[in-house]
């Protein structure tokens, strides 16, 4: 039977593609989740067994998944440079840990991606909300769905970013191209989400924030 869940997204991507976005936003979370967050997503979702016994305290943090609105809609990623200690040479959204100066966890998505890629928060829309995503590293990542205006700028810091790069939304979008990939991780064997796209190899939480995106979109 043929997979009918990518005919929806297609009409999303032509509405976004003229510059519209309700019925993104329709699909969206309207309100950022109070903190302390409480994840409906998380790593431990293909991985049941790996789930701590005990609740974590964890520390709030928040990504944008920036797309860029144009005739052919994009989402912009990082390549973290390989002199991290931690996610070195990893594929991810922009962001990081929330500062006690944030006053919101939107503003701390915005403010990591200025500081990483240069991107001014001016040109970010703030369409809304993926479901908080619960690390194994023992982080509460909010997703910020943010459209962004052409005529963006892109400056990135050279310490942390080794590469900013788009992928069509239509690839991100289409259940084809979605994989399943496992390795080692502490010792453990675990699984995640994949996608691979011009030699960028997209996993781990980004990869399952993208398929949090998808099923939102196709109202799975």
């Amino acid at each position: 039977m043929r997979d009918t869940s990518f005919a929806p997204s297609s009409s999303l991507i032509g509405q976004l593609a003229s510059g519209e976005a309700g019925a993104l936003r329709e699909k969206l979370l309207h309100e950022p989740p109070h903190l302390p967050l409480t994840p409906r997503r998380g790593d431990f979702d293909l991985n049941p067994g790996l789930r701590p016994k005990q609740p974590r305290a964890l520390a709030p943090a928040a990504v944008l998944m920036p797309i860029v609105q144009a005739k052919e809609p994009r989402v912009i990623f990082t390549r973290r440079t390989a002199t991290l200690s931690r996610h070195a040479g990893q594929v991810s959204f922009p962001g990081g840990r929330a500062d006690a100066s944030d006053v919101s966890l939107v503003q701390t998505a915005l403010r990591e991606t200025q500081e990483e890629t240069g991107i001014d928060p001016g040109f970010v829309t703030v369409a809304g909300y993926l479901d908080a995503y619960e690390t194994g590293t023992g982080y509460a990542i909010l997703p910020v769905v943010g459209l962004l205006s052409e005529g963006f700028a892109l400056s990135p810091n050279a310490s942390e970013v080794a590469e900013v790069f788009e992928v069509p939304l239509a690839f991100l979008l289409d259940p084809a191209n979605r994989e399943r990939g496992s390795g080692e991780w502490q010792g453990q064997r675990r699984e995640f989400h994949v996608f691979r796209f011009d030699g960028h190899y997209i996993w781990g939480a980004t990869a399952a924030m993208l398929v949090n995106f998808a099923d939102r979109v196709t109202g799975k």
